[in-house]
């Protein structure tokens, strides 16, 4: 006799499935855009400004900008070539979606430097205000591909294993120090000492512009304010800044007297309202201001 299924009992189960695949679909859509628009920023920095300054750049984009002046190999599909040693030893510690992201990255990336920089103007103008373009326009995309939990490959397969491996680092610091030996290569090599000093600066600007726009865009400040009217701070908080804060039970160092530490973080923006409010509100609380280098949670950016 066969079993009668129950309709109603697999409704909810292909409800779910038909929403994680849109889900799954908008967000390897969002991949894809975010990877197009960070792979056109670098297409911009190496192709359009850095090539023609001639500077000794980082990265396996470095080493192929070295072929490139030397035997006039493609910087695109030098690129690729380079990646597949490096793309197969770190397949393992990386992972399979990582390297799928990756490869799909480091596809886009090349054919956004070999056809869509060339069809872009490119720049002549000083060296070091190339080099200052240079850097910030191509720290600007691979953050943002960095964002997305992918890469160009390369360089980026080595930048993400040391990652993995000592996650306290943060990315601009671990770029730095792998590319600044490609940036001296370069400059032995062609003899061009100026072209180092412009490498390093490229270097140092990359670096900076992969850490502020991952871990700065959400930076801000923390308010501790300590007083005997916590409630009272909570609601004028809330109702200048809408923003949450949290009531921690405190004591006097000195008399022992009971107080409370309000707590709460908001943008730079909300910070000077915050403190306006709260001195209007008890003008004998004590107020600290710190810097928070990044914020995560509800009412923040969370990854």
């Amino acid at each position: 006799m066969k079993r009668k299924i129950n309709i109603n009992k697999i409704k909810p189960a292909d409800s779910f499935n038909k929403i994680r695949a849109t889900f799954f679909n908008k967000r390897v859509g969002i991949d894809i855009l975010v990877e197009v628009i960070g792979s056109f920023l670098i297409a911009i920095s190496l192709y359009n400004f850095a090539v023609q300054a001639k500077f000794p750049m980082t990265g396996f984009s470095g080493i192929a900008l070295i072929l490139n002046r030397l035997f006039s190999l493609p910087i695109g599909i030098t690129t690729i070539v380079l990646n597949i040693p490096v793309a197969l030893v770190c397949y393992r510690l990386l992972g399979k979606g990582f390297f799928l992201r990756s490869l799909r990255c480091m596809i886009i990336s090349s054919l956004m430097i070999d056809y869509v920089g060339p069809l872009l103007p490119l720049y002549e103008g000083d060296r070091l205000l190339a080099a200052i373009c240079t850097g910030v326009l191509g720290g600007l995309g691979y953050a943002m591909i960095y964002m997305r939990n992918s890469s160009t490959g390369g360089a980026d397969f080595i930048i993400m294993a040391v990652k993995a491996i000592r996650p306290h680092l943060s990315l601009g610091k671990i770029v730095f120090l792998t590319d600044v030996g490609i940036v001296l290569a370069g400059g032995i090599i062609f003899r061009d000492m100026d072209g180092i000093i412009y490498g390093m600066i490229i270097n140092y600007l990359f670096a900076i512009a992969v850490d502020k726009l991952m871990y700065g865009i959400n930076s801000g400040k923390v308010a501790l304010i300590v007083t005997h009217h916590g409630e009272l701070i909570t609601d004028t908080i809330e109702e200048c800044c809408q923003r949450g804060s949290t009531i921690l039970n405190a004591a006097g160092g000195y008399k022992k007297e009971a107080k409370q530490v309000v707590m709460c973080a908001c943008n730079n923006k909300q910070m000077y309202q915050l403190e306006q409010a709260v001195k209007h509100a008890d003008p004998e609380c004590f107020i600290i201001i710190l810097e928070s280098n990044e914020v995560l949670g509800e009412g923040f950016i969370i990854r």
